[in-house]
C-alpha cells in the first residue's frame, strides 16, 4: 500500500467526511466534509498522525458566527459545539479587521490552521477572507 492510500481509508472512515483526494506527489490531502459534520481540524491531523505522517498547515472553509471574548475575536461554528480562537493572517492582515466588523454575523470565514505538537490543545484560526 502506498501512503496515500493508508491516508485515504482513514479520512474516508471519519463520519462527517464526503469525500477525500489524497497526492502524494503535493503531500496534500483535501478533504469534503458533508453538511452539518462535527469533525473538527486536530481530529483529522490526530488521526493522520496515527497513520505515521506529520500534519501541516491545513487551509479551511468554516461557516459559524464571529464573536468577542476577553478582547479576541472567535467564531462559533455553526452545528457545533466548537469555537476557534481567530487571529491574524500575515499574509492578508486585512481580513482579521474585516472579521472585526462582523460580530454577531454568521460568515464563511477561509484561512489556516498550524498542527501544534499536542493535537489537543486549542489552534487558531488564521483569518484570510471573510465571506
Amino acid at each position: 500500500m502506498t501512503c496515500a492510500h493508508v491516508v485515504d481509508v482513514a479520512l474516508k472512515k471519519v463520519a462527517g467526511v464526503e469525500s477525500v483526494n489524497v497526492s502524494l506527489n503535493k503531500a496534500l490531502a483535501t478533504v469534503k466534509f458533508k453538511p452539518a459534520n462535527t469533525v473538527s481540524v486536530p481530529q483529522l491531523w490526530d488521526l493522520i498522525h496515527k497513520q505515521g505522517y506529520t500534519p501541516k498547515a491545513t487551509t479551511v472553509s468554516v461557516r459559524g458566527e464571529v464573536a468577542a471574548a476577553a478582547g479576541n475575536l472567535q467564531l462559533k461554528v455553526s452545528g457545533t459545539n466548537q469555537v476557534l480562537a481567530l487571529a491574524s493572517n500575515p499574509k492578508n492582515p486585512a481580513a482579521y479587521d474585516e472579521a472585526a466588523k462582523e460580530i454577531g454575523q454568521t460568515v464563511t470565514l477561509e484561512g489556516v490552521m498550524m498542527p501544534g505538537k499536542d493535537f489537543n490543545k486549542p489552534v487558531p484560526l488564521e483569518v484570510g477572507q471573510v465571506r
